[in-house]
């Protein structure tokens, strides 16, 4: 008998700020299988030995997170795209700094 027990997305906040170097919970992504397009946030994530991050739609394994001693590696599934918006970052350079 398996438990089918998971978190949503915002579990991982504090990874993916220490590898995007902000908070990605709100940005959106793409499941290569089913075209769903979701908030970070709202992904359904697995926890064992690494992070499994599936589609909350059909299921397929978008990521696989593992982290280390020495480092942190991520296997790209079936995430179709990742979207980083930098308007909602107030310390993203313009290029009007004349």
């Amino acid at each position: 008998m398996t438990i089918d027990t998971h978190l949503d997305g915002n579990a991982l906040g504090g990874l993916f700020h220490e590898i995007f170097g902000r908070d990605m919970t709100g940005q959106h992504g793409c499941c290569d299988g089913c075209g769903t397009v979701s908030a970070i946030g709202s992904v359904l994530v697995y926890r064992g030995a690494g992070d499994v991050v599936r589609c909350p739609k059909c299921g397929i394994e978008l990521l696989v997170i593992v982290s280390s001693p020495t480092g942190i590696r991520i296997s790209f599934g079936s995430i179709r795209w990742l979207s980083i918006d930098h308007s909602e970052v107030s310390d993203v350079p313009t290029g009007d700094d004349d």
